[in-house]
């Protein structure tokens, strides 16, 4: 399945902080940690309508990493990943 974001909404994959021990053990991401505050954009809305009635056009495309507010994303599940919904106004940058 496919997710068209609409307005000025951003469809994010979570870029999780999983760590690795000295000795090589994998230690993923638990509830227990902060939501990650990063993500990598894969589908982005047409953009905001001004009161003009005009778009304005997105600062973001498919595929940037990007920074954003720690509890602004709503998550959903789509064929059994989690994604994150987040609106243009809640990302704070573009990690180049």
């Amino acid at each position: 399945m496919h997710i068209r974001p609409l307005g000025d909404r951003v469809i994010v994959k979570p870029l999780g902080n999983e760590e690795t021990t000295k000795s090589g053990i994998f230690l993923p991401d638990t509830i227990d940690k902060e939501k990650p505050e990063q993500g990598e954009v894969i589908s982005v809305g047409p953009g905001k309508r001004l009161d003009s009635g005009e778009i304005a056009p997105m600062s973001v495309k498919v595929g940037d990493k990007i920074v954003f507010r720690k509890y602004s994303p709503d998550e959903i599940t789509v064929d059994g990943e989690e994604v994150l919904v987040i609106s243009e106004n809640d990302i704070v940058g573009i990690v180049e």
